[in-house]
């Protein structure tokens, strides 16, 4: 725990009384969109049959000494401000083996968690020399929730693939094997980004330090030309702002990326953490890991629909509010496709010469919630 003294340039907070999860289920937290995610990838034709193979293969052993040897080991004697932390987060949400961690030369801020036995947490001297101690320990909990979510596996096999595919270039259908199910890999660790926000907010429990963390790795460790408020304002803009076209971009833009972009991740923890289902576990009342073999994966699949219905429904998005038409039959379909391009669009076919159109604005317009 902290001890209010100066260690590495990092300010020693007092430590304070953090709320504990006894037997917390990995559930409590998870994003509904990450579970659905999942079992989309686990339904993807093949999926198995490289799972299975790349599980006795990947040189996971070879990976452990790699940081073993070229890494700094997190212990009571180096680095022993974040192994207070790991032992803290590990604690607070009942993780009984606390996994090896790792700092690693890198000034690119990161962090991750691998391993396909048992998960080690990496990260770099980036992230360690950017965040305040507070900022620091979301993060860890963030590293500890992938840990206790099996997320570790996926994300080993992602690296190897994202490696292989590069390698495999020149064999075109294989090359477009192994990339069906990396693109299928990193849109679930996209949602499972989510989940360990969450996590790490469950650790922290101080949403200001998490957001602060969240604006660092965005714009750098300069807060006092930053501002939350500010920060969450371009989440919405990004969220409803622009045409079709701008739809299609969102989407071309966060294809190669391993994680969302951060300050959609601000925004929806910020959701989160106002939410019911965040203040019921904050006052004891959650899924316990004893209890995950009889969860009802129809439940689960109910909680997924209804999260990317609810999400169609009220998104502001030019592409999800047509999905919400087509959905809900809307008329004048392809006229609406025309305008949300930003083309001209004429009278429909059939219409009456003349005719104005019926609310005199264009759709790509949002719509308040």
């Amino acid at each position: 725990m902290s001890d209010g003294q100066q260690h590495s340039g990092h300010e020693r907070v007092p430590s304070r009384q953090r709320r504990r999860f006894p037997e917390i289920s990995s559930r409590a937290y998870e994003h509904p969109a990450d579970r659905s995610a999942l079992v989309a990838l686990r339904r993807l034709t093949g999926f198995d049959t490289v799972f299975k193979a790349l599980s006795g293969l990947l040189p996971e052993r070879s990976l452990r000494l790699l940081f073993l040897s070229d890494s700094v080991r997190v212990s009571d004697q180096q680095f022993s401000h974040l192994h207070d932390m790991l032992r803290d987060a590990c604690h607070i949400l009942d993780l009984e083996k606390v996994p090896p961690m790792y700092v690693s030369q890198d000034p690119q801020p990161n962090a991750m968690c691998v391993g396909l036995d048992e998960p080690v947490i990496v990260v770099t001297t980036g992230l360690v020399e950017l965040l305040d101690e507070e900022e620091m320990r979301a993060v860890v909990g963030h590293e500890v929730g992938h840990a206790l979510s099996g997320h570790s596996v996926y994300r080993t096999i992602l690296l190897f693939l994202t490696s292989l595919a590069v390698r495999v270039a020149w064999i075109p259908l294989g090359n477009l094997a192994v990339m069906a199910i990396v693109t299928a890999l990193r849109e679930w660790f996209r949602k499972s980004e989510l989940s360990a926000d969450r996590a790490g907010l469950l650790v922290g429990q101080d949403l200001k330090a998490s957001m602060r963390g969240l604006m660092k790795i965005a714009g750098g460790n300069h807060l006092h030309e930053m501002n939350v408020d500010a920060f969450l304002a371009q989440a919405e803009e990004y969220e409803a702002g622009g045409d079709l076209r701008d739809s299609v971009l969102k989407i071309l833009n966060v294809l190669p990326r391993s994680h969302p972009f951060t300050t959609v991740r601000a925004a929806e923890l910020q959701k989160w953490a106002t939410s019911r289902d965040f203040q019921r576990i904050m006052d004891g009342h959650y899924p316990r890991r004893g209890e995950d073999g009889d969860a009802s994966v129809r439940d689960s699949f109910r909680e997924s629909a209804s999260h990317y219905a609810s999400h169609v429904k009220n998104s502001r998005d030019p592409l999800m509010k047509l999905v919400g038409d087509i959905a809900g039959g809307a008329g004048d379909l392809s006229d609406r496709v025309r305008r949300g391009f930003g083309g001209s669009a004429g009278p429909a076919a059939g219409s009456r010469a003349g005719s104005a159109p019926k609310d005199g604005s264009s759709d790509s317009s949002g719509e308040q919630d």
